[in-house]
């Protein structure tokens, strides 16, 4: 009784792991719902092979973060895109959260990917323009444009 017992505990605390990985954040507000939608049509085109995970440490950002691995900043959107069942809004990382950093050559080598990639960028920075960051905007839409 006591092993079948022990298993169980197992057994759930598995399920509710590996429940909490894939379940999806609800968002919170209007900006996150159009970050969602856009997360939505385009996740599933992403390369995760190679990928990394990183945990938010106390001062992080995504830019800073984005800036660190892909030593660009506006490359933010594509750790939100895979990392979409933690964070949908860039605004609200916090220390602890693991986010899943993609390996950015093999995205832009994938034509598809790179495609993906490209409109998904695009349309983040349309949100950031809604949010009057045109600076923000600007870099992203730039960086889009150029894959």
């Amino acid at each position: 009784m006591k092993k079948f017992l022990f298993f169980a505990v197992i057994a759930a605390m598995v399920f509710t792991a590996c429940r909490t990985i894939e379940t999806p954040i609800a968002p919170a507000n209007p900006i996150e719902e159009a970050f969602l939608a856009a997360i939505q049509r385009h996740r599933g085109d992403l390369v995760m092979t190679g990928a990394t995970r990183y945990t938010v440490a106390s001062g992080d950002t995504l830019v800073n973060i984005a800036r660190t691995f892909y030593d660009d900043g506006f490359f933010y959107p594509v750790i939100m895109l895979a990392s979409s069942n933690v964070v949908l809004d860039p605004d609200r990382i916090e220390p602890g959260m693991v986010l899943t950093v993609p390996d950015l050559q093999r995205n832009l080598n994938n034509a598809r990917a790179r495609a993906s990639l490209r409109s998904f960028m695009l349309e983040i920075a349309e949100v950031e323009d809604s949010r009057a960051r045109g600076g923000t905007a600007n870099g992203i839409r730039d960086r889009a444009n150029a894959l």
